[in-house]
Parts: structure tokens; sequence; C-alpha cells
């Protein structure tokens, strides 16, 4: 028997580690690849990344407010549990 498990983005907030850089933010919709965020962030330095995705600690981040992000682009991501950053670090 296969069993098949639906993740669901939409509504959930995760710390995205794309090719280039790293976001994190509330999913708000989904269009085929690309996930728009809601209090998204760019972050510059995670710092240590068991404290990041654990404890929700990042050293330096930059509040952008609405993003996008390109699936096709993400290497890994995680749920983000705690309160999205809304100032510059």
């Amino acid at each position: 028997m296969s069993v098949t498990k639906e993740l669901k983005l939409v509504g959930n907030s995760y710390f995205f580690r794309t090719v280039t850089y790293h976001m994190v933010g509330k999913v708000v919709a989904q269009f085929g690849q690309v996930v728009e965020l809601d209090d998204a962030s760019w972050v510059a330095d995670s710092g240590r990344f068991m404290q990041a995705i654990k404890e929700g600690q990042l050293n330096e981040v930059e509040p952008v407010g609405k993003a996008f992000v390109n699936l096709k682009s993400v290497t890994d991501f995680f749920p983000w549990n705690h309160p999205l950053p809304t100032e510059q670090k």
C-alpha cells in the first residue's frame, strides 16, 4: 500500500535556504513553483543554524515585507515556529 502525504505550505511560516540566499516568512499563496511570503525577511546571517531553527535566533536580518520565492531555487526549508522578525538586525 502506498501512502501519500501532501505538504501544506500555505498558512505556515518557513525558513527557506536557496542556492544564493535565505528567507523567512509566512506562506500566504502558492502559484505553481512560486510561493508568496508575508512578513518576509532576508536573512544575511543565520548564526548557528541549530539556534536559528530551534530558538529563532538570527544574527543579521532585513525585514522586507512581501516577497516571492521560486521553489526551484530552494535547496531545503524548515518550519519556523517563532515570531517572524519585524526589526532590522
